[in-house]
């Protein structure tokens, strides 16, 4: 047996030698408060003679639990005996030699004083204030779940912020839009009726101009009327039924190209205005113009008649243009601002 045995114990039911030795008893080596002295940092144990053929080292396991009331420092455990055979215990390495143990080793020397685990985790200032270890952990971790709490509130209320704003500059656009589209509208309405008014304009100026070949009178045939009074199947004028007599007028300023009979048209009247346009009145009764004659708006040109193949008086009007070809002389005196 190792010559630094433990003080004699009670025995122990397993203190047979293994190795085929007497049955012997040994002790138990129980550490105390006297036997460790406290360390501060490294666990260090004061160096003994013979400690290389020692029991094993024992050692202090330390278990911090957290909760509302602190930190639990650790307990006494129940004494533990251990035991070596002499033939293993001649054969340990000195325990100085042994990788990082010898930092662990003292000649004896005191040993620094261990701050109690009750500290543990404490700035100095918690701990000159007394403030307990659990606690201080505790304020830690609810710092850091209210700090958790701000920030995620703070993405939130910045998400809600950059929600509101960009439904905010929809709104806006929105609203943008349809200010744009009324303006617009505006705009367009505003123009179209510049526009009516401009062609009134025009026409009124074209109807200061522009005259009724009669004064009374009934529309009694249109252009384009389908009948066998007319040699090509179809009324190629319009008519104005009136008295006999009633004097005819140049609806526009122009020059006299043909003054005479014409066959079924009766005595006819050709007047040429400047752009080339041809006005015809047929059937007169009489003729008042000759040709190469100047007239100008309103000027008497004849009277209405019902020579030629007529049913009745009337004034037979033809509107051609330049290069012969009929059109309706209705719609040719609307565009001049007449109403027929």
């Amino acid at each position: 047996m190792a010559s630094n045995k433990p003080a004699p114990e009670a025995p122990s039911p397993f203190s047979t030698d293994s190795y085929g030795g007497a049955e012997r008893s040994v002790g138990e080596w129980n550490p105390t408060e006297d036997s460790i002295r406290p360390v501060r940092g490294r666990h260090r144990v004061a160096k003994q003679r013979g400690l290389a053929r020692s029991s094993t080292v024992l050692g202090v396991g330390v278990i911090a639990a957290v909760g509302a009331g602190g930190m639990a420092t650790a307990q006494d455990k129940a004494p533990v005996s251990i035991s070596l055979p002499d033939s293993l215990a001649d054969n340990l390495p000195d325990a100085k030699s042994l990788p990082g143990v010898g930092a662990f080793m003292s000649d004896g020397a005191e040993a620094a004083p261990v701050a109690p685990l009750t500290t543990a985790g404490l700035t100095s200032a918690e701990a000159e204030q007394g403030t307990d270890a659990g606690e201080a952990l505790r304020a830690r971790i609810l710092q850091q779940a209210e700090q958790q709490q701000a920030s995620a509130d703070a993405e939130a209320k910045a998400a809600a912020e950059k929600a509101a704003a960009e439904k905010a500059a929809e709104e806006a656009k929105k609203q943008q839009d349809e200010a744009e589209a009324d303006a617009a509208a505006k705009k367009k309405a505003a123009e179209e009726a510049a526009k009516k008014k401009a062609e009134e304009e025009r026409l009124a100026k074209l109807a200061a101009s522009f005259s009724l070949p009669a004064s009374s009178y009934t529309i009694s045939s249109t252009y384009g009327q389908s009948g066998a009074m007319w040699s090509s199947g179809q009324h190629t004028g319009l008519d104005f039924a009136g008295a006999a007599g009633s004097p005819l007028k140049a609806v526009h300023s122009g020059t006299i190209t043909s003054a005479g009979w014409s066959g079924s048209y009766g005595y006819r009247t050709v007047l040429q205005l400047d752009d080339g346009t041809e006005i015809w009145y047929a059937h007169q009764s009489s003729i008042d113009v000759s040709v190469g004659q100047k007239v100008t708006t309103g000027e008497t040109i004849g009277r209405m008649g019902a020579t030629g193949n007529v049913t009745g008086v009337h004034l037979h009007m033809e509107v051609r243009t330049a290069g012969g070809s009929a059109m309706d002389p209705m719609a040719w005196l609307n565009s001049k601002g007449l109403s027929v």
